[in-house]
């Protein structure tokens, strides 16, 4: 959604602080909120003219009129204010149909005022700049201002004067007054833009001798330029309609959508209600609750909400789980429904949505179970077949009713089935696979010739030049009739590589001679080639670091593909306009602000190019050309045989529409002949009109159909072209969401623009005009197929169109990916894994979720035990490895490790170098003679050998025992770090056997020479076997494969690592140079001079 309300305290708090007028603006910041949660005496400390001021009180919950209703009490003082308030804080009020409780209230200072003084003004944005409304006459009986009031228009780019205000607004205003009003209004003007807002009403303002007074304010702003206005906003709290509460769930929705590339929407109409949707795309949604609503389902809707834009498998599991709690918090009598539709997505990977909802299910099997939910899922798109068979396995598994089918059955059939209108089929005709679509069959495995006749009657052009209307003097350039061809070659901006392989598998199924797609444009890398396949051949497209590379490499190229970010789209776009050969542009972003994409309207308008989008999924020309993910994979293309022309064109907004459109059409005509979605903002770069113009003027296009919706008016320009007669192809036309004026407060829809802001922009008065205009109508979604086959078939009855014979497009092969995808191949894996697993939302530590780990307060031994033995250990084990790591950390810069990575730090090289170099010395001598210990005193001890017979035998066989012996420390000056893990380990070892064995080889060694001690290596060494051994969570074969495999050299090298850093961080720190050896400490022997 972009423009949004917000509350009259926001929007005076915005105007108090960053108005720029010279007239003076009385009584700033002077307002107050009172909720039921209000301490008066606080409110009064912090607002201390409650105390002295006559007072106005009136609720702020985004309600008309509230004069006329008797919600504003004026002069009174802070008890009268009181009082008041008692008598209406959480009273029951029905404004319109919406029914609403009184809780947040507005106190303001009263402002005596005469009649004359009050004034009205309004500014809003129109698709040509924005409007300025002005009456000299304000207040509560102002009327119909769009009739009475003086109106500016200010078009894109262009300035506001203050000579433009007193000559047009002003023109019945008094002198005295022309001067303050004419700089107010320049200043809200300016205010208005610099803050993006949509709408901003004052009602009424006034202006005596002492100043300007705002009294009554409403606004939107455009809650797509947060990323803009963040420092000047701060965080805005959006209010709901009144009549609807504000949810926690509808917070939390929102909060994961504006973390997410993806759309997430829900708004919360009836939490009683036994019908409860989740629906796919922003357009499809609205389709679903209009087709609930026609079926008399209206009262017992529960939601309005939509996923949309490839949510992850975590982000649909979020979202699902969200709406199954909250449809069983409490029973109906009949039981519920929920409906899991959506329409045939363009990239959305049906099977990944659906495992995170099959999770969702699964968690709550027995809460739906004991509601009595039963569940109808319809879906179509990119792997949907899994998709489904996962949705009908959980069905079974978990015994909850789940009725599932795919693009066999119409979009909105499973709203009837679940309503019990019209029967469950008990077998639905199983849809072609996938693979059968796009595998090639034949025997004969060479690709078929890529010319070929068009497989219906296509308007073929003279030559390959794009058809432009002639314009008229002084007017801007004209846009062209025809935006694509078989000869059309574009740009894509972004590394969208998988769109770019769809649009090179359409072309090649279209027979065209050459790739679509030239070239790619991505800041973030160098120029450099990017692979693709051209049928089953590789083939290299370049990619450019900028725009003026590619344009001067490619001057063949007239269209471009952005999709770029919604933070970046604009720029790009308007970069692009600057290049003439470019007429066609599509933004896919969403979320563009309303006021940029304007100025991208007006600047395209005055080139002459056509700007599909933004918010889109783009359009599609049948054998010729589509834009980016448009349509779908190949199974859908050869489904809705998008390969070849038909004679049918169509214009949407919503892109999943689009793609069910493609599919309505495909079956009940001789199919598409191109399709454009112009994108879902209230001010799409090109409109309906735009294009249904282009259609009537196109030769190939027989019939015309429009998929308009709630909100704007451009459906009625349709209307008039039918009735000026420049439109006489037959159009058959519906508008959706024409549940919205059936609900008692106002829903905003999953599409920016769709939202009536006057009943001439709601879909039922749309739909109304367009009958009367001669427009083909049907009387819901559901029967726009019938509706389609009947023009259709009348058009071939009269010999206007003739179907022509089909040709079988050529065989693409499939990625490996994909094909892997649909498991429909296998392949050994080049690496396996047990420990941990980063694909999901959360990472896993051999089966653990990083959250549990944090919450159990493993700490790092515990982490080390799932990582490297792959289950959780005691506590006092993972205490004992913490410990071990400790004392293993550092021995001074002495040794040979610590040495090597001063040496090297001090040459100057970075960090993972010298710290390599150090841990390269580690090995029997030094540091790795924990492995070797545990080996040498397990296997003397499983031997049966006795310590003096262990001591004996590596004597007599010339061999040291590791883990015996310190160059410093001896029996007289022990090592404490071996005295500290001592006694822990004789305190919590369950056993500590061959620690004693150890021990008792020390008492042998060190009667001999004092320094053989049982060293820290020797120690560690022994007490990990005994640990390993004893702790309960290891076999014996287990206990030994960790030893034979390195583990415990392991705890050496983790420990020492800390210790080796610190020392190359010291030596940056101190800033010490090169390091050369002393000559002194060198002892040269040279071999002694031989003369000749």
């Amino acid at each position: 959604m972009s423009a949004k309300a917000i509350s009259e305290q926001t929007g005076k708090e915005f105007l108090y602080k960053y108005i720029c007028t010279t007239a003076a603006v009385q009584n700033r910041f002077r307002c107050a909120t009172f909720t039921a949660d209000t301490v008066w005496d606080r409110l009064a400390q912090d607002h201390p003219w409650l105390l002295t001021e006559r007072l106005i009180v009136k609720p702020d919950q985004l309600i008309k009129r509230r004069g006329k209703l008797g919600l504003v009490a004026v002069d009174l003082t802070l008890e009268g204010v009181q009082e008041w308030l008692k008598s209406h804080m959480m009273t029951e009020i029905t404004v319109g149909k919406a029914k609403g409780i009184l809780k947040n209230f507005l106190i303001e200072p009263f402002v005596p005022h005469y009649k004359e003084e009050e004034f009205y003004v309004c500014i809003y944005a129109s698709r040509e700049g924005s409007q300025v409304l002005f009456h000299h006459e304000g207040g509560v009986d102002v009327g119909d201002v769009d009739t009475r009031a003086q109106r500016l228009s200010v078009r894109i780019d262009d300035k506001l004067t203050e000579e433009m205000v007193t000559q047009q607004l002003l023109i019945h205003v008094t002198d005295e007054k022309k001067e303050v009003l004419a700089s107010f209004i320049m200043g809200l003007f300016n205010l208005y833009e610099d803050l993006y807002f949509t709408y901003l009403e004052i009602n009424p303002l006034v202006v005596t001798k002492d100043g300007v007074y705002v009294l009554d304010m409403a606004a939107k702003i455009d809650a797509a330029a947060d990323y803009i206005c963040k420092a000047k906003w701060g965080d805005v709290e959006f209010p709901p309609p009144f009549g609807r509460e504000a949810y926690p769930e509808e917070a939390y929705i929102a909060d994961l959508d504006a973390k997410s590339g993806a759309s997430l929407k829900l708004t919360l109409l009836n939490p009683r209600g036994r019908i409860w949707t989740m629906v796919a795309g922003g357009g499809a949604s609205v389709v679903y609750s209009d087709t609930i609503c026609d079926l008399g389902g209206v009262d017992e809707l529960a939601n309005y909400g939509e996923y949309s834009g490839a949510p992850s498998e975590q982000q649909t599991y979020d979202y699902a789980k969200t709406i199954l709690s909250l449809m069983t918090h409490e029973k109906h009598p009949d039981g519920k429904v929920l409906i899991i539709g959506g329409s045939i997505a363009n990239f959305t990977n049906v099977a990944a949505t659906f495992k995170g909802i099959v999770r969702a299910i699964k968690d709550y099997q027995g809460p739906l179970k004991e509601h009595e939910v039963t569940i109808f899922v319809r879906r179509g798109g990119p792997n949907y077949q899994e998709g489904l068979r996962v949705m009908e396995e959980v069905g079974k598994t978990t015994g909850i009713p789940i009725h599932v089918f795919g693009t066999e059955t119409h979009m909105t059939a499973i709203v009837g089935m679940a309503l019990g209108h019209r029967p469950i089929p008990n077998q639905p005709p199983a849809a072609a696979h996938t693979a059968n679509f796009l595998l090639n069959t034949s025997p004969n495995a060479a690709t078929p010739a890529r010319t070929r006749n068009p497989s219906f009657s296509e308007h073929k052009l003279s030559n390959n030049v794009t058809d432009v209307m002639t314009p008229t003097a002084g007017a801007p350039p004209a846009k062209p009739t025809t935006l694509f061809s078989r000869q059309t070659k574009a740009i894509v901006w972004g590394m969208q590589t998988r769109a770019v392989q769809g649009m090179l598998d359409f072309d090649y199924v279209c027979s065209r001679d050459e790739p679509s797609v030239v070239a790619m444009v991505y800041p973030f890398t160098g120029d450099h080639k990017q692979k693709f396949y051209w049928g089953h051949k590789e083939i290299l497209l370049p990619v450019y670091k900028n725009m003026a590379d590619a344009m001067k490499k490619h001057p063949d190229v007239d269209v471009l593909i952005n999709f770029a970010s919604l933070r970046s789209a604009f720029d790009s776009t308007m970069e692009t306009l600057q290049y003439p050969q470019i007429h066609t542009i599509a933004i896919i972003a969403e979320g563009i602000p309303e006021a940029l994409t304007r100025k991208l309207i007006k600047s395209a308008d005055e080139k002459g190019v056509t700007i599909i989008g933004p918010a889109t999924v783009g359009g599609i020309k049948p054998g010729c050309f589509k834009i980016g993910n448009t349509g779908g994979m190949l199974d859908n293309i050869l489904a809705s045989k998008l390969y070849r022309p038909g004679s049918v064109a169509y214009v949407s907004r919503s892109g999943g529409m689009s793609n069910e459109l493609n599919n309505i059409i495909s079956h009940t005509t001789d199919g598409v002949y191109e399709g454009v979605a112009i994108g879902g903002d209230r001010f799409p770069g090109s409109t309906f009109m735009d294009h249904v113009l282009r259609y009537q003027d196109t030769p190939g296009v027989k019939m015309i159909t429009v998929l308009g919706e709630i909100g704007g008016t451009e459906e009625y320009n349709i209307c008039q072209g039918i009735a000026d007669g420049r439109i006489t192809k037959p159009v058959v036309c519906w508008c959706i969401g024409t549940c919205a004026t059936m609900f008692s407060s106002e829903v905003q829809f999953g599409h920016a623009g769709a939202c009536a802001n006057q009943e001439s922009e709601t879909a039922v008065a749309k739909n109304q005009a367009l009958r009367e205009a001669g427009a083909f109508v049907p009387n819901s979604f559901d029967e726009l197929g019938d509706v389609i086959k009947f023009v259709y078939d009348d058009l071939v009855a009269n010999g206007i169109i003739v179907p022509a014979q089909e040709v079988p497009p050529p065989t693409v092969p499939m990625d490996y990916s994909w094909a892997r995808e649909l498991g429909l191949i296998r392949k050994p894996a080049s690496f396996m894994t047990s420990i941990c697993d980063e694909r999901g939302q959360e990472l896993i530590y051999a089966g653990m979720p990083i959250t549990e780990v944090f919450k159990e307060e493993m700490g790092l031994g515990g982490v080390l035990g799932l990582l490297w033995f792959q289950r959780r250990l005691p506590r006092y084990a993972c205490q004992f490895i913490e410990m071990c790591l400790m004392v293993t950390a550092d021995h001074g810069p002495a040794v040979s490790g610590a040495h090597n990575t001063i040496v090297c730090a001090r040459a100057g090289k970075d960090l993972v170098s010298s710290l390599t170099s150090g841990l390269l010395t580690i090995g029997d001598r030094f540091g790795g003679a924990l492995d070797a210990a545990a080996k040498q005193f397990s296997k003397a001890f499983d031997s049966g050998l006795l310590p003096m017979e262990f001591v004996n035998k590596m004597k007599k066989d010339g061999m040291l025992i590791m883990g015996i012996g310190h160059r410093v420390k001896s029996i007289n000056n022990p090592d404490m770090r071996v005295q500290i893990l001592k006694d822990f380990v004789k305190q919590h070892f369950p056993s500590t056997q061959l620690l004693d064995y150890a021990l008792d080889v020390e008492k042998i060694t060190t009667s001999k020479k004092p320094n053989l001690i049982l060293n820290v290596d020797g120690f560690i060494g022994v007490a990990f076997v005994d640990l390993l051994r004893t702790c309960g969570g290891f076999t014996r074969d287990e206990a030994d494969e960790f030893v034979e495999i390195g583990t415990l050299n392991g705890i050496f090298v983790l420990g020492r690592s800390i210790g080796f850093i610190g020392h190359y961080l010291d030596q940056k720190r101190l800033k010490q140079g090169l390091y050369r050896h002393p000559w002194d400490d060198i002892s040269y022997v040279l071999p002694e001079h031989m003369s000749m």
